[in-house]
């Protein structure tokens, strides 16, 4: 579902006719009203202050278990660091394409937030103005091997196991394996709570 106002989503031509993962969008313009009685497998989030806006969103959601993903030309890292938090996805306004919005669809599919790099960037800032955090960020990367700390840089951009595993030259049996020593490693409940430890995010977002 596309929740936006009406006339601002910008991509009219998404999705594409061949696009082999997302099917349809269903447009809906705020305040949301019938979204719970809504089927749908994703809701992408189209605003200009998330802090306002998704919360809104939420609300309306209630009970539902569709997860989001936020577009939206803010990039700092207090809007970035709070729609993670909520577990939604982040996509920066002219900082990804229409494959990326769809591989960012089929990510939150899996549970993943995918993020562009801008919004990746912005995570890696958060931690910056707190020593004992940057500190704490490099000993918990210190706990991981080479090979595990280039699979948390490709987990961190938001791509899959399989992708993870074509860009390293893997199976996806090992890159899950891979991943499944990193979450014990990194005390992190799935994949979402490793990247935003790998960031260097996490003491932020849960202060």
């Amino acid at each position: 579902m596309l929740a936006c106002a009406e006339g601002d989503w910008p991509h009219h031509d998404w999705p594409a006719p061949d696009d082999p993962h997302v099917s349809r969008a269903l447009p809906m313009s705020p305040p949301y009203r019938g979204l719970r009685e809504t089927d749908v497998d994703v809701v992408v989030l189209r605003c200009e202050d998330p802090s306002v806006s998704l919360a809104g969103l939420l609300q309306e959601m209630g009970a539902m278990s569709a997860p989001v993903i936020v577009v939206s030309p803010r990039q700092d890292v207090e809007a970035v660091a709070e729609v993670v938090r909520r577990g939604a996805g982040y996509l920066v306004d002219g900082d990804y394409c229409t494959c990326m919005l769809s591989s960012a669809v089929v990510a939150a599919t899996a549970g993943r937030t995918y993020l562009s790099p801008t919004a990746c960037a912005a995570l890696r800032d958060a931690a910056q103005p707190v020593l004992d955090g940057r500190a704490e960020t490099e000993r918990l990367r210190a706990l991981l091997s080479p090979r595990e700390r280039q699979v948390m840089e490709l987990l961190s951009t938001g791509l899959a196991a399989q992708e993870i595993g074509m860009r390293l030259g893997l199976s996806k049996k090992t890159v899950r394996n891979n991943l499944s020593n990193i979450y014990a490693k990194l005390d992190a409940r799935g994949s979402t709570d490793a990247v935003l430890r790998w960031l260097g995010a996490a003491p932020v977002l849960r202060a």
